[in-house]
């Protein structure tokens, strides 16, 4: 396993959720952390447990752990992954992994999905990804050693039924960067993973009818990718598929 002592993190979406769970994860695992989300207030909220001195987005934590700042970070503005990495540099000093969490679904059928969810969709799921891969890069291929994760979905690498063809779209186009960046960047030592999971309890599943017994916990989803992430790069997970049920492609 890597030594990750001193490095970086940079965590979308972190305010509740898988990405508050991940970020719990790495965090206890000895990761520095960058923490983005729209709603600084409510991740002020979520680090609570495990940063310990809450005085303002991007102050650095006064405890003995490792540094932890927060930052706005809204994938619908065109800047905003610039400024977050500009950001997280000047905090930090270095930037070693990147985890794109941040998301948003639109359960509704066809008939039902509107121009303006799907626009929404697109914005979020598949060009927030982007920018922020393009924005850190440098970053990342500068490490040696870089990490880049994007949380996608199960939604990504198959269609079911009628369900939410619009969410499938957005994540079928992240799949598609993912594996497009995971071969431009191999020869710079960067290695990516795509964490794919079927329903997973979070507020964003809640409202889907399906029963939360036998949906997967963030916590054991995080704590899987903690340990992905400390693999050498001779270790490479290309896909993390973790389902629910039986699945035809997993």
């Amino acid at each position: 396993m890597r030594d990750i002592t001193g490095s970086v993190a940079m965590i979308s979406g972190a305010n509740r959720g898988i990405g508050e769970a991940v970020a719990a994860a790495l965090h206890a695992d000895g990761w520095a952390l960058s923490l983005g989300a729209r709603d600084l207030a409510s991740l002020e909220a979520s680090a609570a447990s495990y940063r310990t001195d809450i005085t303002g987005g991007g102050d650095r934590d006064g405890g003995g752990g490792p540094a932890v700042t927060l930052h706005r970070y809204d994938a619908t503005d065109d800047g905003a992954a610039e400024r977050w990495t500009a950001e997280t540099q000047a905090a930090h000093g270095r930037i070693d992994c990147l985890v794109n969490n941040a998301g948003v679904a639109y359960p509704d059928g066809f008939d039902d999905l509107t121009e303006q969810m799907l626009d929404e969709m697109w914005e979020v799921n598949a060009k927030g990804p982007f920018r922020m891969i393009r924005a850190t890069l440098d970053h990342l291929r500068g490490s040696g050693e870089g990490r880049i994760v994007n949380v996608i979905s199960m939604s990504g690498k198959r269609v079911r039924g009628t369900f939410a063809p619009g969410y499938a779209m957005s994540k079928h186009a992240a799949m598609a960067l993912h594996h497009s960046v995971r071969h431009l960047t191999f020869p710079d030592g960067i290695r990516c993973t795509a964490v794919c999971p079927g329903y997973v309890q979070t507020d964003m599943t809640s409202e889907f009818g399906v029963d939360p017994s036998i949906m997967i916990q963030a916590d054991d989803l995080a704590h899987t990718l903690a340990t992905i992430l400390r693999l050498p790069n001779t270790a490479s997970v290309a896909e993390l598929l973790v389902t629910t049920e039986p699945e035809t492609i997993a």
